[in-house]
């Protein structure tokens, strides 16, 4: 299945159906009087974030979605059929957007939880509504509302609980499918991941869900490489994996990069905890591997750890690293605001 993380649709909620004007003319009932019915509900369109979808590639298929005209009002009272509302499933994690890409609609961030983007129309009152003692015949109705319509955009942020971050072929895919069952593409050319990729990552009998992402280049937040467009995906994550190549030509001005485009894409996110990683630790000595990690050290003043995810080295020390941020991030989330308890005097 490709994968589809943003979307814009069409939606068009239910018009309300009109009132009816009708008169009661049955035999040996004298001065019937009006009995004109109201007319339906218009429906809604509602927004539903489903468990078992992880794209929005049926939107790329489907962009109008329209919920039908209620029914109208009829005589005897009779009131119009409402409509039928429209639920569109989707990921969990997908945000909406108005037509201007910046007004939040709705964060669909649980599964089950639903928005509705689009109110159907009131229906419109019968002529039995407008009697009175002075009009005792009235011989107008109002006509059903119009139900809204909008185009709104679907984005999709992956849930994950860390997410791998760094230049491409530092080893993210590889990482990734050793520390847990997902299978992405790897191969010794860039951009091998085209698109983001999830595994669940099990320590000392906890679990985190790990994203990995399209490596990023200089100039990324200008649309260099694939750009910082699924930068996005990594934005609900507590930490940050930093992967850099040891072998590299300078680990350091490689970390620089990424943080500078993580800066120009969002000041949030560069904000993020991270576990900064050097990878390929086994295609270096010992002694050349202490060299890079104290140049490291000493102009950046902070301290990585060193691992190999293709021999599997030194792997689980990482990943209890990021374990260890994201149990304090969620009991941190957890814990109740201690300002926001409120005490009731005790009454017998």
């Amino acid at each position: 299945m490709k994968f589809l993380d943003e979307a814009k649709i069409y939606v068009k909620a239910g018009d309300g159906g009109a009132g009816a004007v009708s008169f009661r003319r049955e035999k040996f009932i004298e001065m019937g009087g009006p009995d004109g019915g109201d007319g339906g509900q218009g429906g809604d369109v509602w927004v539903e974030a489903a468990h078992d979808l992880n794209t929005l590639i049926d939107y790329r298929y489907q962009q109008h979605f329209k919920v039908r005209t209620a029914g109208h009002g009829m005589g005897r009272l009779r009131a119009g059929a409402s409509s039928e509302d429209i639920v569109l499933k989707v990921p969990v994690g997908t945000q909406i957007y108005d037509e201007d890409r910046e007004t939040l609609l709705a964060d669909l961030a649980t599964v089950g939880q639903r928005a509705r983007i689009a109110k159907g129309g009131n229906g419109g009152f019968g002529n039995h509504y407008f009697k009175s003692s002075t009009n005792r015949s009235p011989r107008h109705a109002n006509p059903g509302q119009l139900g809204e319509e909008r185009w709104v955009w679907l984005r999709l942020k992956l849930i994950a609980d860390a997410g791998i971050i760094g230049l491409p072929n530092a080893g993210k895919s590889t990482l990734l499918s050793v520390v847990s069952a997902a299978r992405p593409k790897i191969a010794d050319y860039p951009f091998t991941t085209l698109h983001p990729q999830l595994g669940v990552v099990r320590v000392d009998g906890n679990s985190f869900v790990l994203a990995d992402i399209p490596g990023l280049i200089e100039g990324a937040s200008e649309g260099a490489g694939l750009g910082t467009r699924f930068l996005g995906h990594i934005e609900r994550c507590a930490v940050l994996l930093h992967l850099i190549d040891a072998t590299g030509e300078d680990p350091v001005a490689a970390y620089k990069t990424v943080r500078e485009e993580l800066k120009a894409y969002s000041k949030e996110l560069a904000k993020k905890p991270e576990v900064i990683v050097l990878n390929k630790a086994d295609a270096l000595t010992d002694k050349a591997l202490e060299k890079v990690m104290k140049t490291f050290k000493a102009k950046l003043k902070k301290t990585p750890l060193s691992i190999s995810a293709a021999g599997q080295l030194r792997i689980d020390a990482a990943m209890r690293a990021l374990m260890a941020i994201i149990s304090k991030a969620k009991a941190k989330h957890a814990a109740p605001d201690p300002e926001d308890v409120t005490t009731q005097e005790w009454r017998p």
